[in-house]
């Protein structure tokens, strides 16, 4: 009796063939793969958008003391209630330059626009730049201080030695004194910062630093 081998062919096998489930698999690899980059993509562009974002945010509602920027006096105008203003002044470091306020403190009617000086020196032997951030507190006023001129829109360059006089125009809203929770306030804080600039560009002398003083307007 002949025994004849018995060859089981798998047609799985066959060179050039390729198991389905393999093949599935690898169909879902690249719908997780583009997925996955789908949401790199939106992520890295959603943390380009959250800087500026963030910054109008803030200008809108004064969050975090980020004060408001006014073109004109109040149409009401200075009411009785005064409040005291301080003014505070930082140099980040890498800028050699001395910033100070002309006045520590001063009192205004709320409603009442002032100006007032900060001065700046550049203590360099080389020209160099810098720009100020700026903020209030405490941090919920930031919706009530109202600057009409301010030095920190303007990067500010200085020449080896140069003494600059930088002006604020700002005044406190009236709509504070309906806020029930500013009642007992009495004392905002205005605070500068100056960082360094690594890349200036050179311009003329920011908006109203030309002028010459005319006071309390």
């Amino acid at each position: 009796m002949d025994h004849q081998r018995t060859i089981s062919q798998d047609v799985s096998a066959k060179p050039g063939h390729r198991k389905p489930g393999k093949a599935r698999g690898l169909g879902r690899d690249v719908v997780v793969a583009s997925i996955c980059g789908g949401v790199v993509a939106l992520m890295v562009g959603a943390s380009y958008a959250a800087v500026p974002f963030y910054n109008w945010f803030c200008r809108a509602t004064g969050f975090n003391g980020t004060t408001q920027v006014a073109t004109s006096a109040p149409a009401t105008g200075p009411i009785a209630r005064k409040i005291s203003v301080r003014f505070d002044s930082n140099v980040a470091p890498g800028l050699p330059w001395k910033f100070e306020p002309e006045q520590s403190e001063i009192e205004v009617n709320i409603g009442q626009v002032v100006t007032v000086f900060y001065t700046v020196t550049n203590q360099a032997a080389r020209t160099t730049a810098g720009q100020a951030a700026y903020n209030v507190a405490p941090l919920t006023v930031g919706a009530y201080f109202q600057k009409i001129n301010c030095f920190c829109f303007t990067e500010q360059t200085m020449a080896p030695g140069e003494k600059r006089e930088m002006p604020v125009v700002f005044y406190v809203d009236p709509a504070i004194a309906d806020d029930r929770e500013n009642d007992g306030l009495n004392t905002i804080t205005l605070s500068y910062t100056f960082y360094p600039v690594r890349d200036p560009v050179v311009k003329p002398l920011a908006s109203g630093e030309g002028d010459k003083r005319k006071g309390n307007l």
